[in-house]
């Protein structure tokens, strides 16, 4: 395209084993927002770090402003004005924001006959940088590691002007931050934007695409499907081609058997994360857990599993009291926990399938002590059946797998050990609208097939109110509301996630 400042063609990269990228293309134009989406092993990854330089294509071709260029390194995609910011974000937290925003390019000044850093310098531009994006809660001497997730962000957005970035690359930058931080961000795209800026925004958020994007490009299974304007398409048929067929149903709720109360809550309390909660799940049951991030519906799961200690209130299992004060007993009571952070608390990344699958039931894969490896594989076998994980067999190392099938094996994880009470916290954060559509079903078959009962933490309504049999609303560590399928919706929901009066909203239920 003649107007493209930045245009990809026929690229292709081969790892071992994989074709990452087949006669790839995209390009972005000056001042937009394109969008590139695609299921997890799309390509989507290879092209970006492809664009910024990590990556060298195996053939193909990269043009910046018409001119034909080749990145050897980050550095010289900086150079030729492209940045990236990752969803590992990469600053110094013992550095101050000045010094990471200038990380390598310093304004200096003559001292005593040697270049130095211009400190009061350095500080006075980050923070002409911060006030060009309309950031002005951040203190340019402050160490970047005491900063929350979304001000660590912003950071990487002045790092990247601080390098006269005219091409910006942003990979889920949403995946960790809070409502108040997403809207913050969005407004410093539009900004940038307008500035001339054009931004590559990876998303499986398809909301996202459709609030901010000009422009959307589709890649499945490392080939290009196509490029939509935003205007004239709809979120089917992105689903449709991202997926290769048509998703019916994202929320695949069947009708289930509700049964007897399950797990019982009592006037649980951690202050001041949990304050006075009591609920129940029953057997055969979603309960949804809807809440602003901080509201204190993590918090509650993890007094529930043992995780933190509470300080008053009474858990019952089938109507019995049970004392839970630490993981391990929740275990043994039948209560499985799928944690909000899958990589860093529901897997080790580093072992197989087979090994992650065994982690809560060693007693069934073990004798005397020892390991049956044999065991362990057949029981990772059935998982893989079971939830059709794809994957190369039971001793694929399960940092290899996408975001949707570590997710699987986080869940066969729990299902090993037949809990009666499954908590999943965000269950679908970070997985492609294939692998969420998957889980989602995986979900409704084990509460009306197998009686399961589950209790969904989940920020997004649409989730929320597609899967939930319940649903309650938690607001400052306190249940404010409680409604149930007929009556939600998600008007009514985040009326209760935010307003003072979201307890007579709730109407009989609490």
């Amino acid at each position: 395209m003649n107007d493209a400042l930045l245009e990809l063609r026929g690229i292709d990269k081969h790892f071992p084993g994989v074709h990452a990228l087949k006669d790839a293309q995209f390009d972005v134009r000056r001042g937009e927002v394109h969008a590139l989406i695609g299921e997890n092993g799309a390509g989507k990854s290879t092209m970006i770090k492809i664009v910024s330089g990590v990556y060298q294509p195996d053939t193909g071709e990269i043009l910046l402003d018409g001119r034909r260029v080749a990145f050897n390194n980050p550095r010289e995609a900086h150079a030729a004005g492209i940045a990236t910011i990752y969803q590992e974000l990469g600053l110094y937290p013992e550095l101050s924001v000045a010094e990471n925003i200038f990380m390598g390019h310093a304004p200096t000044m003559k001292r005593f006959g040697f270049q130095a850093i211009d400190w009061e310098e350095m500080e006075r531009q980050a923070a002409a940088l911060l006030a060009e994006l309309n950031i002005d809660n951040l203190d340019v001497s402050e160490k970047v590691g005491t900063l929350n997730v979304g001000n660590r962000q912003r950071v990487e957005i002045a790092k990247a002007l601080s390098l006269d970035a005219q091409i910006l690359i942003m990979d889920e930058p949403t995946a960790a931050l809070s409502e108040s931080d997403v809207e913050q961000l969005f407004s410093i795209v539009r900004l940038l934007r307008e500035r001339g800026v054009s931004i590559i925004y990876i998303s499986h958020r398809l909301n996202e695409v459709f609030e901010l994007a000009d422009r959307v490009t589709v890649l499945r299974d490392g080939e290009y499907i196509g490029t939509q304007d935003v205007r004239a398409t709809n979120e089917a048929e992105l689903i449709s081609m991202m997926v290769g067929r048509t998703i019916e149903n994202l929320f695949p709720k069947q009708t289930a058997k509700i049964g007897d109360v399950v797990l019982e809550v009592r006037n649980l309390n951690r202050p001041p994360l949990t304050r006075d909660i009591s609920f129940s799940v029953r057997a055969g049951e979603i309960v949804g857990f809807a809440g602003l991030v901080g509201s204190g519906r993590s918090e509650t799961a993890q007094v529930v599993f043992g995780v933190l200690p509470a300080e008053s209130g009474e858990i019952l299992l089938e109507g019995r009291p049970v004392k839970i004060s630490r993981p391990s007993e929740a275990v043994d009571h039948g209560i499985g926990y799928v944690p909000e952070d899958r990589g860093h608390q529901g897997l080790i990344r580093e072992m197989t399938i087979r090994e992650n699958n065994s982690m809560a039931v060693l007693e069934l894969v073990s004798k005397n002590t020892f390991i049956s490896r044999a065991k362990e594989r057949a029981l990772a076998n059935h998982s893989i059946r079971q939830l059709s994980i794809r994957a190369t067999g039971p001793d694929q190392i399960t940092n290899k797998l996408s975001g949707g099938n570590q997710q699987k094996v986080v869940v066969s994880k729990w299902l090993a050990s037949s809990p009666k009470v499954l908590i999943m916290d965000e269950p679908t954060r970070g997985v492609d609208v294939g692998a969420k559509a998957e889980i989602h079903r995986l979900m409704s078959q084990l509460a009306a097939e197998q009686g399961l009962a589950i209790l969904m933490i989940s920020s997004e309504l649409p989730e929320i109110l597609g899967m939930s049999d319940r649903i309650l609303v938690m607001r400052e560590g306190r249940l404010v509301g409680e409604f149930s399928r007929a009556e939600a919706t998600q008007e009514l929901i985040a009326h209760a996630m935010m307003s003072e009066e979201a307890r007579q909203a709730a109407g009989a239920g609490l």
